[in-house]
């Protein structure tokens, strides 16, 4: 029979925080003299999947075991987003989901509308109106842009917020307006969101009350560009992004674009030239250029339920070669867990990011003398999404920001 037991981790050298959770061992992965400690108040075991030893690096901000569980609200639970965190949450050994919201869904089970997480033992959903928000201590906002500012408003002060919709993404809310067709509704909260892209503003992220998770292509496509840009080694202008995306990044709600028999066999692109996250990523370039930075963006929809890949087209500088991009990326993501450059001339895709946190991507030479061609590929759903919006949320909190993160990419 197997028990239950508390474990301490012990990382490789590496690491110098140990990872505490709690796992069934069954005697028989042990020799007879390691079996007869079972009793023992802790074991010490190596590694496993779940815990690479890269996984077992301590994160740049270093964190803390809570004292308590951290009360999680999920608004929006009924979407591919919402789901996303409660089976991301459902091996997070800090975090308890204690409310979900789902409007349409209301009274529903978590299990009645997404039948793989039936054997998580959560509260039914309810409508947001009926919601408690002294039984939280943190929110996941996963509800459509439009509708998340006057709800993230009206949220007790205290709550640490992390929201996956546009409505606090761009600084510039007049931008907001022009591209998302309405004005924006709380200002003020707009000023003190911090942009959520873990890698690049992880300070920032540590001390915020709400942060704005980025959207999937921008995650895609700043991760490789901003380092580079900010070493001038890329030129800002002619930056050329083709992007495609699974099904899922354009949500679950029915629409006639995203039926079967309109994308599969082919290829379905859309937003040519007017894509809302086209704003997003020119921010995120334009501050690391110091100056306005323009792109030219085109998105694909393909036949695929999760996934996405970026391929950027970028002119070099005078001197500048693509091993001078390629051991600067090296060198920015040379200690991040979830960010993977590839060694030279491996390709990244996508089903090896496949419901996972991480980023994979490499730099090639282009045809074109001057010219170089970046491949990032990430999991529209986990590092586009609710991976990224944990990672962030754990730093908020004050524990390592891998936590409940180390899975795997799921292969074949």
């Amino acid at each position: 029979m197997s028990k239950s037991v508390r474990v301490c981790v012990f990382p490789s050298k590496m690491s110098s925080a140990a990872v505490y959770g709690s796992v069934h061992i069954h005697p028989r992965c042990f020799r007879k003299d390691e079996a007869k400690g079972l009793k023992a108040r802790n074991l010490y075991v190596c590694g496993s999947v779940a815990s690479t030893p890269q996984s077992l690096q301590s994160a740049k901000v270093k964190g803390q075991v809570p004292e308590k569980s951290v009360r999680i609200g999920v608004l929006g639970a009924s979407g591919y987003t919402g789901s996303e965190i409660i089976r991301l949450l459902a091996n997070h050994p800090y975090f308890s989901i204690t409310l979900m919201t789902a409007d349409r869904k209301a009274g529903q089970s978590i299990g009645s509308v997404f039948p793989h997480l039936a054997t998580q033992h959560l509260p039914d959903m309810i409508a947001i109106k009926d919601a408690d928000f002294s039984s939280v201590d943190a929110v996941f906002c996963c509800l459509p842009h439009g509708t998340t500012q006057e709800i993230v408003k009206a949220l007790p002060r205290g709550l640490k917020i992390v929201d996956l919709s546009a409505d606090f993404r761009l600084r510039n809310i007049d931008e907001y307006e022009k591209w998302y067709g309405q004005p924006h509704k709380a200002q003020k909260l707009q000023e003190e969101a911090v942009y959520g892209l873990t890698e690049i503003y992880r300070r920032e992220i540590q001390d915020a009350h709400l942060v704005a998770n980025p959207g999937c292509y921008p995650t895609s496509v700043q991760l490789p560009l901003v380092p580079l840009i900010k070493a001038n080694l890329i030129e800002t202008k002619n930056i050329i992004v083709d992007s495609k995306s699974g099904v899922s990044g354009a949500g679950r709600g029915a629409k006639e674009s995203n039926l079967y028999t309109e994308i599969a066999e082919g290829i379905h692109s859309y937003g040519v030239t007017s894509h809302r996250h086209v704003p997003e990523i020119e921010q995120g370039l334009s501050e690391a250029a110091n100056s306005e930075v323009t792109i030219s963006f085109t998105p694909h929809l393909m036949p695929m339920s999760r996934g996405m890949q970026s391929t950027i087209y970028v002119e070099l500088p005078s001197g500048v070669s693509v091993e001078d991009l390629y051991q600067h990326l090296r060198i920015s993501y040379e200690n991040e867990e979830f960010v993977v450059l590839l060694k030279e001339k491996e390709v990244p895709h996508t089903r090896h990011v496949r419901g996972s946190n991480y980023c994979i991507m490499n730099v090639f030479p282009d045809r074109i003398p001057g010219r170089a061609i970046i491949i990032s590929v990430i999991d529209n759903l986990v590092k586009g999404a609710s991976g990224q919006a944990l990672q962030n949320l754990n730093l908020m909190m004050g524990i390592p920001e891998n936590t409940g993160l180390t899975y795997m990419p799921l292969f074949p």
